[in-house]
């Protein structure tokens, strides 16, 4: 290993691993004092492979102000990064690249009255650290998170975010969410049963919500796998929403989840 690569990285204990179902995880590492980020901004994680790396990139799930760093993995057939999740325990070790990046970041938008944050499967976890956060509570008047999974079994947060009730710098504004769970491979009572494109171009998703969408007060985080984020950024666009630039400032910011 050259010093330059030494020094691109550091090597963290696992504290924590909780296998939720036979493919979902989250796993805790150890955070070193100088490692910063903002909430909604991932992390690049390794294993030694023989005599190379292997690196994958992760959403952040804990808080900015936590002191360790959380991350939620959904385990992938035959996946080179998958086959260490599965062997994974605490006490191992894993590599941390020393910068955090990602610009999905709420405070990007310079207004809006309602935060509408559209996820499937991992893409949850930007979201999750981002609702740790005071400031996005008394920048929106009201939160929305929509979490899209194939079965019910997947939706392994509700009690995480039941818990913001009673947290103690969030807990507060607790009235100001929704969470709204969506399935795509089975059908409960209750529970809204369409991918998230058609839900937002079939009016189901302001309806569900009682919240009309529009240009004027309404902003879109978008995370999860591609074809979601193609697809619902796609409708957005129809509806006439736009992507957010600094420059050019809209309605929508969009990341792949990994």
């Amino acid at each position: 290993m050259s010093s330059l690569q030494e020094i691109k990285f550091t090597e963290e204990i696992i504290l924590d691993v909780t296998r939720h179902t036979p493919k979902l995880l989250t796993f805790t590492i150890s955070r070193p004092e100088t490692y910063r980020f903002s909430a909604g901004q991932f992390s690049r994680l390794g294993f030694r492979d023989g005599n190379g790396y292997i690196w994958r990139a992760y959403s952040i799930m804990s808080a900015e102000y936590s002191d360790i760093l959380e991350y939620f993995a959904v385990l992938i057939p035959d996946g080179p990064m998958s086959a260490y999740f599965m062997q994974m325990k605490a006490g191992d070790t894993i590599l941390l690249d020393k910068n955090a990046t990602g610009f999905l970041l709420p405070e990007r938008f310079i207004d809006g009255r309602e935060l509408i944050m559209l996820c499937t499967g991992s893409g949850i976890a930007p979201f999750l650290s981002i609702l740790e956060q005071p400031e996005v509570w008394q920048k929106f008047e009201r939160l929305v998170l929509v979490h899209s999974v194939s079965y019910a079994e997947e939706l392994i947060f509700r009690n995480r975010l039941d818990e913001l009730a009673d947290h103690p710098l969030v807990g507060e504004y607790f009235t100001k969410f929704s969470f709204l769970p969506v399935l795509t491979r089975e059908k409960n009572d209750g529970v809204l049963h369409k991918r998230l494109p058609e839900l937002l171009t079939g009016g189901q998703l302001s309806e569900a919500l009682e919240l009309p969408f529009t240009p004027e007060h309404t902003r879109f985080m978008l995370c999860g796998n591609p074809a979601m984020v193609k697809d619902t950024f796609q409708a957005l666009l129809n509806m006439g929403f736009s992507m957010h630039r600094n420059k050019n400032p809209g309605q929508i910011l969009m990341e792949n989840g990994f």
